[in-house]
C-alpha cells in the first residue's frame, strides 16, 4: 500500500492514478507514485498528443511501458495541450526517480478551473481510494 507521504496534497487525482497540479492558468499532469510502484521499472513514455491539440477528460494522451506492462495515459481534465515533456522520450527512468516533479508528462490549459469532484479526488479521497482498492 502506498504511504500517505507518497501522496502530494497540492494536487488532484484520478482513480486511474494520474495527478493534476494547477499552476495559474495551466495544469501539469503526470502519474502517481502508486502507479509507478504498480508498473515497475519504466522503459518507455510515449506521448501521442501534440501542442495545440484539445483533449477531453479521460481521453488517452499516450502510453507508458514498463518491464511488467503497457498502460494508457489519460487526461484528468479537458483542455488544450500547451507543452509536452519531450525529455521523457530519452529519460523514461525519470518517472521512477521523480514522478511528482521532473517527470510531469503534459501541460494543459484547462477548459475550466480544476477542482475536487467525482472525477478528481483531493489527496484525502485519493488515499481512501487506494485503501479501498488495496
Amino acid at each position: 500500500m502506498t504511504a500517505a507521504k507518497d501522496i502530494k496534497v497540492d494536487r488532484l487525482y484520478t482513480q486511474d492514478h494520474e495527478w493534476a497540479l494547477s499552476q495559474g492558468d495551466e495544469v501539469l499532469i503526470g502519474i502517481t507514485a502508486f502507479a509507478v510502484d504498480q508498473l515497475g521499472d519504466i522503459t518507455l513514455v510515449d506521448v501521442s498528443t501534440s501542442a495545440g491539440q484539445h483533449l477531453a477528460a479521460h481521453q488517452t494522451f499516450g502510453t507508458i511501458e514498463s518491464v511488467k506492462t503497457l498502460s494508457d495515459l489519460f487526461s484528468p481534465v479537458s483542455g488544450t495541450v500547451v507543452r509536452i515533456n519531450q525529455q521523457l522520450t530519452d529519460h523514461p527512468e525519470w518517472v521512477n526517480e521523480d514522478c511528482w516533479d521532473k517527470a510531469w508528462m503534459i501541460v494543459l490549459r484547462p477548459d475550466e478551473p480544476i477542482k475536487s469532484s467525482d472525477d478528481l479526488l483531493d489527496a484525502a479521497k485519493y488515499a481512501e481510494h487506494l485503501e479501498q482498492a488495496g
